[in-house]
């Protein structure tokens, strides 16, 4: 009896040993984190950069993909009235089928290649939307969440705009992408074939608007967009509002035809497309070899996977970045796409394996609800130490030789790491309170 209860006692030592060393690596982590000096430093400098609301130095636009991902920095910097009122701007300029533009602009600067809107509850301002995406709808649902959990001022849902609520403006938006980029043989969205987030397509030429050679394909991201943006519309219902359709039943059948379709349980990764009219590539492409990191980080922010496979999705980003010396978890896609095959934008450039911090930033989002803080501080923090180095929030980097390109000044990466480093300190002052 004795022995056996040594045994017993044995045993329950070493059962617990892991968890006892887990939270001792937690609290570790969290003290790293808190007291990791260039955090504030990146905060302070996305603030002083979300003074505007243009997507950056080379935009002159309000892109609402865009100001979606920084939202929350600009409530830190304006008076809450002043976000609302570039919120309601896109309501105000909305299709009369609910389609959502992409970007607004000072009517004396639309001069770019857009096939521009005008509307007379926005004088003064242009409008255009790149055909091609299917996430525009999405994105602006997703900043109106945003500004409610930032403000509390849920007054903005039942703003009438033309004689509609910005409830049921929201709901229109929702139902443009079902009456207009929905595949009813898959029950999934579709758009244009880019690549993973990307708004150009394969194609020479204007990229960004539907044509004569587009390939209607469905992908990860917008689907996950969508899916975020339902989440979001039904927790954002007003008391005593009724909704004109059942959302909670599109979103569920949306998640069951995401696992059906897009996620390969073989490759344990989502794959790049599903062609509706055919692929734009040449037969002999396997298309399937490439891992899309945004819509993946996108894909578990919208709830579509299990641990088990989040933790698969992370290898994965992380052997792809080992495969270049400058690379992050924020490289487009892995390997890029050869510019055979995608003669619009070459390889390692710009949306073809060029590397966003907008999208890898994300991870901190994606991974702190499954206990998997740890990994999203270590994919962080080479974003963070070039964001420091170069001194800027730059738009892309190039993962071959680490130099920055693009907007000098990117709103978007501002945003995304401000919300990142606020997620690590929330989560690591909960971990040194325990």
């Amino acid at each position: 009896m004795k022995k056996s209860l040594i045994l017993f006692v044995l045993c329950l030592s070493i059962f617990y040993r892991p968890a006892h060393g887990q939270s001792i690596n937690k609290q570790s982590v969290a003290r790293e984190i808190l007291n990791d000096a260039r955090l504030d430093t990146i905060q302070k400098r996305a603030l002083t950069l979300l003074t505007g609301f243009s997507a950056g130095t080379s935009y002159n636009e309000v892109w609402i993909r865009d100001f979606n991902t920084f939202i929350n920095g600009s409530l830190k910097t304006h008076d809450p009235n002043t976000v609302k009122d570039v919120l309601l701007m896109f309501f105000k300029i909305q299709g009369n089928d609910g389609n959502i533009v992409d970007g607004l602009v000072d009517t004396s600067k639309a001069h770019v290649g857009y096939e521009y809107r005008y509307s007379k509850l926005l004088p003064a301002w242009a409008a255009h939307k790149n055909t091609v995406e299917t996430d525009q709808e999405s994105s602006l649902v997703q900043a109106v969440k945003k500004y409610i959990d930032a403000t509390g001022d849920k007054s903005i849902l039942m703003e009438v705009v033309d004689g509609k609520t910005v409830m049921r403006r929201m709901e229109d938006a929702m139902q443009y992408i079902l009456d207009d980029r929905w595949s009813e043989k898959y029950q999934l969205v579709k758009g244009a074939t880019t690549i993973d987030w990307g708004d150009v397509q394969p194609e020479s030429g204007w990229g960004v608007k539907i044509n004569n050679k587009t390939k209607w394909a469905i992908d990860i991201y917008d689907n996950a967009m969508f899916a975020i943006a339902l989440r979001d519309l039904i927790a954002m219902k007003p008391t005593g509002y009724s909704f004109s359709k059942n959302w909670s039943a599109v979103a569920a059948r949306l998640k069951t035809s995401v696992r059906s379709h897009l996620w390969s349980a073989k490759r344990q990764k989502y794959l790049p497309h599903i062609y509706l009219d055919g692929s734009p590539f040449k037969p002999d492409f396997d298309e399937n070899e490439i891992l899309y990191t945004g819509g993946s980080i996108c894909a578990i922010i919208a709830g579509f996977n299990t641990v088990a496979e989040i933790r698969q999705i992370n290898r994965q980003m992380n052997d792809a970045a080992s495969k270049e010396k400058f690379a992050t978890i924020g490289m487009t896609v892995y390997p890029p796409y050869p510019a055979e095959q995608f003669p619009n934008m070459h390889p390692y450039n710009y949306q073809n394996a060029g590397d966003w911090t907008w999208f890898g930033g994300r991870i901190a989002e994606a991974l702190l609800p499954y206990n998997m803080e740890t990994d999203a501080y270590e994919a962080l923090k080479p974003m963070i130490k070039r964001t420091i180095l170069h001194k800027g929030f730059f738009e892309w980097y190039d993962v071959q030789n680490g130099k920055p390109k693009g907007s000098g000044d990117f709103r978007g990466e501002a945003g995304v790491l401000y919300d990142a480093i606020t997620l690590l300190k929330d989560w690591a002052n909960k971990q040194v309170k325990k």
